[in-house]
Formats: C-alpha cells, sequence, structure tokens
C-alpha cells in the first residue's frame, strides 16, 4: 500500500474515532433526555422510583409518550408539587430583602384563554407522590421564529433538586380549560389546542445541587425549559403555531426598583383554589434574597397559591410589549406574596442549550 494510501487510511479511522467519542459524549454534555425507555417503561415500569434507579446521578429525561394517560380525570385529580417556605425567609440586612409586601388579591382571568392569555398555560407531570401541576409559558426560539416548540416552567416542575431526579411524564397543555369544565364537552374543553409531550428538558445545575422542596434553596435558579411535541393526532403546526402567540425572555434582567409594575399568570390549585381556573396578579415588585452570594428573587404581594409555580412573570418593555423576566418559585405557607428568580446568564445557558439540541 502506498504511502499516501497508509496516510488516508489513518485520516479516515481517526475522523471516525473523534467522530463516535463526539456523538457518543454529547448525551453527556447536554446530557438531559434519552428516548431509551427502560423495558416495561409504558406499561408502568415508570412508577418504579426506587431510589437506585430514581437519583440525581442519572442525566436523563425520560419521557416517552404513554397515550390515554393524562385523562380529564388525571388530570383534575393532580395536585400541586409545591412546599411553602417561611414567611421570613429572606436575608434582611439592610439594602438586600425588602420588606414583605402586602397581600394582593389574585384576579381571575376572563375566558377564554386563548384570547386572553393564550401563552400561559398548565404543566402535568409525575413525582414520587402521584401526579402533580405547575403552571408554564409558551416562548419564542430564536432556532425556529414563528414556530417555537418551547416552554418555560420552574426547575422543580421537571427536577426534584438535590438528591433527586427527573420527573416523568411531563405534558403541557396550552389555555387548559379554557371555556369552563364542560362547556365543549369534557376533553375538548381540557385541551382545546392538545396534549403536548416534553421530549427534552433542561434546568440549572444550581437547582439540581441546591434546590429542596421547603427552604428556597436553589430558588434564584429555579427556572426550566421544555421543548415539546404534539401526541394526540393534532398535526406536525408547532406550539407557537397553534397557539398564535409566543413571549419573549428578557435575559438582561432589569432591578426591581426599575420596574414600576409586574403581572405574573398561573394556574393556582391548592385550597381556597382548585387548579381550574387561570388568575394573575399585578404589583410593584421588590427584592427578596436567600443567600448574599447569590441573586436576588423578585417578590410582589399576590394571593395565588401551590400549582401556580413555573408561571410567568411580564413586565412591558420598551415599546410597550409584554417581556418574560421570571417564573414563580416560592411563596409562603399563608399565600401572601410570591417570588421568582431573575433570569441572567445562567438562564440564557440553560435556554440556549435546549434551542440548540432541537432546532
Amino acid at each position: 500500500m502506498s504511502r499516501g494510501k497508509v496516510a488516508a487510511l489513518v485520516a479516515a479511522v481517526c475522523a471516525a474515532v473523534v467522530a463516535a467519542l463526539t456523538l457518543t459524549d454529547l448525551p453527556q454534555r447536554f446530557g438531559t433526555y434519552s428516548s431509551d425507555a427502560p423495558a416495561g417503561w409504558r406499561d408502568g415500569g415508570w412508577k418504579n422510583w426506587d431510589s437506585d434507579t430514581w437519583a440525581r446521578e442519572s442525566t436523563d429525561f425520560l419521557n416517552p409518550v404513554i397515550d390515554g394517560l393524562w385523562s380529564r380525570e388525571r388530570m383534575r385529580a393532580s395536585d400541586s408539587n409545591d412546599r411553602a417556605v417561611a414567611g421570613d425567609i429572606g436575608v434582611q440586612d439592610q439594602g438586600v430583602t425588602d420588606p414583605e409586601p402586602a397581600p394582593v388579591t389574585a384576579e381571575a382571568v376572563p375566558r377564554p384563554y386563548r384570547s386572553s392569555a393564550p401563552v400561559v398555560g398548565k404543566l402535568f407531570f409525575d413525582t414520587p407522590s402521584g401526579p402533580s401541576v405547575c403552571s408554564a409559558t409558551v416562548v419564542t426560539d430564536p432556532a425556529r421564529p414563528g414556530a417555537s416548540n418551547l416552554v418555560w416552567t420552574a426547575g422543580h416542575c421537571v427536577h426534584a433538586g438535590a438528591g433527586g431526579g427527573w420527573f416523568r411524564n411531563v405534558v403541557f397543555i396550552p389555555s387548559y380549560n379554557d371555556q369552563g369544565a364542560g362547556a365543549n364537552g369534557g376533553s375538548r374543553s381540557t385541551a382545546p389546542l392538545g396534549t403536548w409531550w416534553a421530549d427534552e428538558a433542561r434546568t440549572s445545575q444550581q437547582w439540581i445541587d441546591q434546590g429542596t422542596p421547603t427552604g428556597g434553596a436553589g430558588s434564584p435558579f429555579d427556572f426550566a425549559v421544555l421543548h415539546v411535541k404534539r401526541s394526540d393526532g393534532g398535526g406536525s403546526t408547532s406550539l407557537e403555531e397553534t397557539v398564535g402567540a409566543a413571549a419573549r425572555i428578557g435575559f438582561q434582567p432589569p432591578r426591581a426598583q426599575d420596574i414600576s409594575t409586574v403581572g405574573i399568570w398561573g394556574y393556582p390549585a391548592a385550597a381556597p383554589f382548585d387548579g381550574e381556573e387561570m388568575f394573575t396578579c399585578r404589583s410593584r415588585p421588590g427584592r427578596l434574597s436567600i443567600r448574599t452570594d447569590q441573586p436576588s428573587l423578585y417578590r410582589i404581594g399576590c394571593t395565588m397559591t401551590g400549582g401556580s409555580s413555573g408561571g410567568g412573570w411580564f413586565i412591558e418593555d420598551e415599546a410597550g410589549k409584554p417581556l418574560l423576566v421570571s417564573n414563580t418559585s416560592i411563596g409562603p405557607a399563608d399565600s401572601i406574596w410570591l417570588a421568582g428568580p431573575q433570569l441572567g446568564a445562567e438562564a440564557r445557558q440553560v435556554f440556549d442549550a435546549v434551542s440548540r439540541a432541537t432546532g
């Protein structure tokens, strides 16, 4: 064999090895989703929450479609996964945490939701404690202008945080219960724009390492991005096209003192709410600091309860258009305020990773 042919063969072998290593390494580097579900997963194997197999060391988000799992009855039986924090949780040093805000009564969003708040929806997922709920928002995707399939929510709505793992059977229902229970015949009212299963999920490493169900640890990084696909035979039209809108995200968070009004939306499910209606609160935000070495959270008075977590926080930009700047993360047992993280560099990294992986 000539020297040239030998060199070409060596180069080809090296290229193949490099390619193989790169492709093998991708799941670990982007490490959020695996389409290879364990045997029997769709037949109920997903119910195995044994700590040896459901651990934070697992990088795989397993979420294969299970037809018929999320019936209207199962959705209605889902409970809030949120846990209240202490009312005096904030670091009280001057200039770090602002005084506790006065409660603002949550107002019901007028129906149909497709007209009044088209980007808002409800998230359903399974945890070791059973079926649970959060709120979420359709957001734009620069990789697919006008045709986004991305959803923004809280990290604790997809991952249990320190010592836990990814939740399962995660679905997004835009404009959930759009016209009220039974208005259009059961499931058509419950999921008027279809059921969208997450096939990619990512949250911050800080939430995975620090997040806890109580106490507020990890809440400054309590955000997540999902990529979803329609699973009920509704065709290949994107989520943004189906909904008719998508929210822009502000990754250069303004200071709380520079915001005159922030509005938050969600589906509160804990008493006195039942999770079947969308509500909103509007107020001027203050600051809540959990740790002085981490970014402070935005906080406003609001009487929404558990289930509203993950719901979007919006301000108006310089052109008067809505801009997503946070999501609901924590609130106290007496439900007088809610707090959410600033969406800075870490949030942008999480978002960009999902957009690149699915664009």
